[in-house]
């Protein structure tokens, strides 16, 4: 068996972290991902959920009672940034399992097989690329009222599949050309195992790195999606204070700043912390970049 094959057996926790400290970029953004998510889903549990809202308190700077200051309502801004993190975060890595689940499935399956799978699938593939991402979830979020988190990630999922599918088909098409991979068919070790045991433990990294962006892309258009007004307003969001800053212009009011500026530091900063986070992941499952 192949020394790429054996890589792929590896503890993958070992090396995801001996890839992490050595990346001190990497090791940064998995901090920094950590201390956000941290934040928007224990946050919560530490803060007043009630926040109850106080007309004598209506726009006032920051405090050592109200850090961020208070919103239109009179309410605390910091509860309110703490509990809106945990829904684009959940949504967005929802949406993001969904679409590497496709993209791996499909494409293991049509460059595996080839064949008329294959030519059926890629059919579809283009169906799907040729139409506007982002103008097909407006039509589908216009289209369903109130539709619940979940069906967001289902929407954002189902339309972000198609351009990891042909990148997975033509290294499955590749790797099951290798020595390990003819081995394992003589042993008549069945296509499931084949395919799930000796070709994808070799695409780990890219599957990996790929689940990293891909969550980033769900994210900024489920935020998208708020800050144009069309998902409920119900369930305190990022977006959703973006879209209200945008369009009652909070954002020309000084005081009203933390507000407008504080789910924006968040996104950023949570886009950040994925970016370098997928930086130390490729170079730890990448086995290139680990012999370096």
């Amino acid at each position: 068996m192949s020394d790429l094959a054996i890589a792929g057996r590896q503890s993958a926790f070992g090396q995801i972290w001996t890839g992490l400290t050595r990346s001190p970029a990497g090791f940064a953004g998995t901090i920094l991902v950590g201390l956000i998510v941290t934040f928007s889903f224990i946050g919560p549990l530490l803060v007043d959920g009630d926040n109850p809202t106080d007309t004598s308190m209506i726009w006032t700077g920051p405090s050592a009672e109200h850090w961020l200051g208070t919103q239109y309502e009179g309410k605390d801004t910091f509860t309110i940034l703490v509990s809106s993190g945990a829904e684009p975060i959940w949504v967005g890595t929802l949406a993001a399992l969904m679409s590497v689940f496709v993209a791996v499935v499909f494409g293991s399956a049509a460059g595996y097989f080839r064949g008329r799978i294959d030519a059926i699938l890629l059919q579809l593939t283009d169906v799907t690329v040729t139409i506007p991402q982002f103008l097909l979830m407006l039509a589908v979020v216009a289209f369903f009222e109130d539709i619940p988190p979940w069906g967001i990630a289902i929407v954002v999922g189902s339309t972000m599949w198609a351009f990891l599918f042909r990148s997975i088909r033509a290294q499955v098409m590749s790797l099951k050309e290798r020595e390990f991979v003819e081995a394992a068919r003589l042993q008549n070790l069945g296509t499931t195992r084949i395919v799930f045991r000796e070709i994808l433990p070799n695409m780990a990294g890219f599957i990996f790195i790929n689940f990293v962006i891909a969550v980033n892309q769900a994210i900024y258009a489920i935020v998208g999606l708020y800050v144009l007004g069309l998902m409920p307003s119900g369930t305190p969001n990022w977006g959703l204070m973006i879209h209200q800053s945008w369009s009652q212009n909070f954002y020309l009011n000084p005081v009203a700043l933390p507000f407008v500026i504080a789910p924006l530091i968040m996104i950023v900063l949570f886009t950040i912390g994925l970016v370098t986070m997928g930086r130390g992941l490729d170079q730890a499952l990448n086995p290139r970049l680990r012999e370096r």
